[in-house]
């Protein structure tokens, strides 16, 4: 199984994903410039952990995961 992590989730269901995860924001899809350093990279680390999660959800159709999976 694949995830898309994207910020546009229109442009990944149009060509086709099957797993698309909502992302931050466009200039900063996996990034929270606002906070410091570390606190980014757990943010990040967090983002990706909830994005991997998806993998283990069966879909039989495009499905649009968000923040709350």
């Amino acid at each position: 199984p694949v995830v898309h992590l994207c910020t546009i989730c229109p442009i990944s269901y149009s060509v086709g994903a099957n797993r698309i995860y909502a992302a931050v924001a466009i200039p900063y899809p996996a990034g929270y410039p606002e906070l410091s350093r570390e606190e980014e990279l757990e943010a990040r680390v967090q983002l990706c952990e909830k994005a991997i999660k998806t993998t283990a959800i069966e879909v039989k159709e495009q499905t649009i995961f968000g923040k709350n999976v």
